[in-house]
């Protein structure tokens, strides 16, 4: 398996770039979504919650591909946007028609759940700007070829919003190899984006395109079972029972259908409860499995956008020139950390994470 050829930083003017959608997260703290009678809200979406990670924790330069309608929520979108720190000189603002009957903004109604309550989630996404994106509406490039990019991350939840959301993300890809950005893709299963378009099938016809672009694929056991369409062995339905070697014989399955993956990475989840979990992560690369530190009953706050965190740690190691063993702790560590406050985005700072890379405890730091 090759090594990532990464470009050096003076020569891009962003780290790392992400395509995809931003939602407006309406949170209900510790009730229900059915109940309730005020929200909290976020930003987010599973290609940007990565990108805002890298900034807002790593300290890197980051910017986001999207499509947001101009109006008030898109005007919170963009507050909430620019307190992350994430670029958005390549945000396409898209017309309000007074209704929202041309193009909207996605709502993501999302409770955290406690227990032996598991998380909820109700998207309001229907006709996004983003899922309308063509190919031919982004100047690809003027991004990769005249500014630079060292990475560039796309995932599956994009390519299931729209028509032709796959074929944008394509030919973002496809611009991006040719001027030497590293390629990164989250496949991100969605059941409710894909049941009303194919299900399960469809998504694997999807992915299984984009994947011949792809240089860093990640996922979880079950991304790569619904959208790829590597069966895992003793894996139920429920993603209990894995065998960490009938998962490693699927990666490797997956490299010999895909050689140009350059690394694979997933993370590993044993769900106890909504509040506790077993977390773990493995990378594939250079031939060789590289395992995070195992945490078992780790106390989860809010698990949304663990496996987000999980890239951009992932993705920052990389890009600081790690091994790959590092790399992987780094990731795993950050979506621990992001797992313990409330929200899609990281609240972790880069010295949090490498504490706890380093066997740091919950102990008050005074």
């Amino acid at each position: 398996m090759p090594t990532l050829r990464i470009k050096p930083a003076t020569a891009c003017t962003w780290d790392a770039l992400a395509l995809g959608e931003i939602m407006v997260r309406l949170d209900p703290g510790a009730g229900r979504v059915h109940t309730a009678r005020a929200f909290n809200i976020w930003e987010g979406g599973g290609e940007y919650n990565v990108v805002r990670g890298l900034r807002r924790c790593f300290g890197l330069r980051t910017a986001v591909v999207t499509a947001i309608v101009d109006n008030s929520v898109g005007r919170l979108l963009e507050d909430l946007i620019l307190q992350g720190g994430v670029d958005m000189s390549h945000v396409r603002w898209v017309p309000f028609d007074g209704v929202g009957r041309a193009a909207r903004n996605g709502l993501n109604f999302t409770e955290r759940g406690f227990g032996s309550r598991g998380g909820v989630g109700c998207s309001d996404r229907g006709h996004t700007a983003v899922s309308q994106l063509k190919p031919g509406d982004i100047d690809w490039t003027r991004i990769f070829r005249d500014e630079g990019v060292r990475w560039f991350h796309c995932g599956g939840i994009f390519a299931a919003l729209g028509e032709h959301t796959p074929d944008v993300a394509i030919e973002a890809m496809e611009c991006a190899k040719a001027h030497g950005t590293v390629v990164s893709y989250d496949l991100n299963y969605r059941a409710s984006l894909w049941k009303a378009v194919g299900g399960p099938a469809r998504a694997a016809e999807v992915n299984r395109r984009i994947a011949g672009l792809v240089d860093v694929m990640i996922g979880n056991e079950e991304d790569f079972t619904a959208a790829l369409g590597f069966k895992v062995e003793g894996m139920d339905a429920n993603c209990t029972g894995l065998d960490p070697a009938n998962f490693e014989k699927m990666i490797r399955q997956a490299v010999t259908a895909f050689p140009n993956f350059q690394a694979v990475a997933t993370t590993l989840r044993e769900v106890r409860s909504a509040s506790v979990n077993d977390w773990g992560a493995v990378l594939y690369a250079g031939g060789e499995f590289h395992a995070a530190t195992p945490r078992p009953g780790l106390e989860i706050y809010d698990r949304v956008g663990g496996g987000d965190s999980f890239a951009s740690g992932l993705i920052y190691g990389f890009l600081s020139g790690m091994a790959p063993g590092d790399c992987v702790e780094y990731g795993a560590a950050h979506g621990a950390l992001a797992m313990t406050t409330p929200g899609d985005t990281t609240m972790a700072t880069r010295k949090e994470v490498e504490a706890l890379v380093q066997g740091g405890s919950a102990r008050v730091q005074r």
